[in-house]
């Protein structure tokens, strides 16, 4: 009865064509984005297409170089929790200097993005007793999760629409608990939040704000504060949730807001409380990550300036490339099964890995391809990508860009 039902739930990934498949790779250091790519018999040189280490920063060498001399200080892991023997200095370094980016009081370390998200967000529903929480309806599952898992009062508001949102806080009390809960860049369509208008709706009726900043961070603003820096409205965030596995190359995930509040979600969160924290070689490596992306703009440069290249590439080979105003470069499929072996293909006929991207992540009928271009990818690599993409397109007989 167990197996079945459990080989029941695989066929039907399998049968919808969202069965995922893992490829194992080995980055080579120094040379992102090449790998080598162990398949069943043997290896293939590839080139990564589909990275979050958006600026290489996991390969850079004064990350390298810091995660060397902590591991050689300290050892490898952390020793425990953050109340139980897990906390070293190398941890609060790092909190420092997450709340100096983001120009906040404090902030706090998680595991991951995801658990920051899980976590603070599920806590806060028990802080404020009554809270509604109005989510963007593209919000990423971690948020989903955590916002479900605190058990309160929830609307969810049409993606990115101030009017709808302004309907919904009109409707609510002006002393209930509000949190406006949303992203800045969403990864997988490319578009951005109007931040400050957001703010602007949050302070006419009472909320909070609650902004996910992962795939910004790093990447936007002076400082790589993200899209909030970038455009002069950090400061008005109640919470600012980020992540250091993407622009910053390493591992983990946090919040900064006010000191009583992390003080708050330190004190109540369990999914802070009761897990291991992060090893101290990667807050070191993080924290080198994060000093070097506050002074320099060349990573930045380069990775908007490649982005913009690959668009203008398939747009001109008349792929069908969805609009994006950021670093992201979704190319419409529109089928989970043809995504999938489209991405077989890419992989196995021409070296190319990309993973596809389907239903529950984007909705049905918008599986895509998504590139994340960096600034290590050459110009020989993006016309490789783009004469890969018009040769699978030509012998399918798919459908182009209008």
């Amino acid at each position: 009865m167990y197996k079945k039902a459990l080989e029941k739930a695989i066929a039907s990934l399998h049968s919808e064509g969202r069965y995922r498949v893992f490829a194992d790779i080995i980055r080579h250091k120094g040379n992102f984005p090449n790998a080598t790519y162990h398949r069943p018999g043997g290896t293939d040189e590839i080139v990564v297409w589909c990275s979050n280490d958006y600026l290489a920063m996991g390969q850079h060498p004064v990350v390298l170089q810091a995660m060397h001399e902590a591991i050689d200080t300290v050892g490898a892991g952390s020793g425990g929790t953050r109340n139980i023997a897990g906390t070293t200095h190398y941890h609060i370094e790092l909190e420092t200097e997450l709340a100096d980016l983001h120009g906040k009081e404090a902030a706090l370390l998680f595991t991951s993005g995801y658990i920051a998200n899980d976590a603070t967000l599920s806590t806060l529903v028990k802080i404020f007793p009554g809270l509604v929480i109005l989510s963007d309806e593209l919000n990423h599952a971690s948020m989903i999760e955590g916002i479900k898992r605190g058990g309160g009062s929830k609307q969810i508001w049409k993606h990115n629409d101030l009017a709808d949102l302004e309907e919904r806080l009109k409707a609510l009390p002006y002393d209930q608990p509000k949190l406006i809960a949303f992203e800045s860049v969403y990864s997988m369509d490319g578009d951005i939040a109007p931040i400050g208008a957001i703010c602007d709706l949050a302070e006419k009726y009472n909320a909070m704000t609650y902004l996910d900043e992962v795939h910004a961070v790093g990447l936007y603003g002076p400082r790589g504060g993200g899209i909030g820096e970038r455009d002069g409205v950090m400061h008005r965030v109640d919470i600012i949730e980020g992540t250091l596995a993407k622009g910053f190359g390493l591992m983990g995930g946090y919040i900064v807001s006010s000191a009583t509040m992390v003080d708050v979600i330190r004190s109540y969160a369990p999914g802070f409380i009761f897990t291991t924290s992060l090893a101290p070689v990667l807050a070191a490596g993080a924290t080198a990550s994060i000093r070097h992306l506050k002074t320099s703009q060349v990573e930045r440069a380069q990775h908007q300036e490649r982005a913009a290249v690959l668009k203008r590439k398939l747009a001109a080979a008349g792929l069908p490339v969805m609009p994006s105003v950021c670093h992201i470069v979704p190319v419409l499929v529109g089928d989970p099964v043809i995504c999938k072996q489209i991405s077989d293909e890419l992989l196995n006929d021409f070296k190319i890995y990309v993973q596809p991207i389907n239903f529950p992540t984007v909705p049905r009928g918008t599986e895509r391809l998504r590139f994340t271009p960096g600034p290590a990818h050459t110009d020989e690599q993006i016309d490789d990508l783009v004469k890969a993409l018009s040769t699978i397109w030509k012998r399918r007989d798919l459908k182009l860009a209008a």
